[in-house]
């Protein structure tokens, strides 16, 4: 039986990029879990090949696939219906950051982060929305609480989560009467490859804790449930949700507590 006591996904087919660490690992492997075979996607190949030790070739299916290049999306499509010929799940996690403001940073780096966040996530939708079509099956999209509110010193990368929260909200309204439900989810400050440097400052983990009413940074396997029960049938009737996992920061309105007498 499955460590969490589900099998959602038996005799299903899922795409989850950015799949080689982080959040798109833990998703991977909730989805191998509950029964799915899974093409893990990722561009960093010597991660890609070490996170496969263990897994069953049968139904974990490794694809070197940097989706900012349409050209290998289109291969990624080819490699996809060579395997499964069909796709229930599309789980769009691949992205990047760079820190600065827009007067520190660039036109250039502003392209790196749309190639693979905003443009990436368009082309991989649009090229496997007909297969999931097919198959009544759904999207689920990792955007960020900095999409919903904004950051200090990471412009380029809360604009594009932002385009990426309101790319779910056109795509499920525009493809919800061919069957497909697209929602995404907004993580708080996590634990994965991204943040690393970060969470290596003490000072900066205890002030983000301070933030957040659960008081403690979220993990990758927070985020994989998320996405699991947005792509399987309990959440048959949920689209264009936009759902914060953040232990409750968005509850805030910003403000310090107030002293106490």
């Amino acid at each position: 039986m499955p460590l969490h006591g589900l099998s959602r996904f038996k005799d299903r087919t899922v795409i989850v990029t950015g799949a080689a660490s982080g959040i798109g690992l833990a998703t991977a492997l909730r989805f191998l879990e509950e029964g799915a075979s899974v093409i893990l996607v990722d561009r960093d190949e010597a991660a890609l090949h070490a996170v496969m030790h263990g897994l069953d070739p049968q139904r974990a299916i490794p694809s070197l696939t940097d989706i900012s290049i349409p050209a290998q999306v289109e291969s990624l499509l080819a490699l996809a219906r060579r395997q499964f010929g069909a796709l229930d799940v599309l789980v769009n996690n691949a992205g990047v950051t760079t820190m600065g403001t827009v007067l520190e940073c660039d036109l250039a780096a502003w392209n790196t982060v749309c190639a693979t966040i905003l443009n990436g996530t368009i082309d991989v939708s649009r090229t496997f929305l007909p297969m999931l079509i097919d198959r009544g099956g759904n999207i689920v999209n990792v955007a960020s609480v900095s999409g919903m509110r904004g950051d200090w010193n990471t412009a380029y990368y809360d604009v594009a989560k932002g385009g990426v929260v309101n790319l779910t909200r056109v795509m499920a309204m525009d493809h919800g009467r061919a069957g497909v439900r697209v929602n995404a989810i907004c993580p708080a400050v996590t634990r994965t490859g991204m943040t690393k440097d970060a969470v290596k400052d003490k000072a900066f983990v205890r002030s983000v804790e301070d933030r957040i009413p659960l008081g403690r940074l979220g993990e990758p396997e927070d985020m994989a449930a998320a996405i699991t029960f947005l792509a399987s049938a309990d959440a048959a009737f949920v689209t264009g949700l936009i759902m914060p996992v953040d232990g409750g920061v968005t509850a805030s309105n910003g403000q310090p507590p107030f002293p106490m007498d």
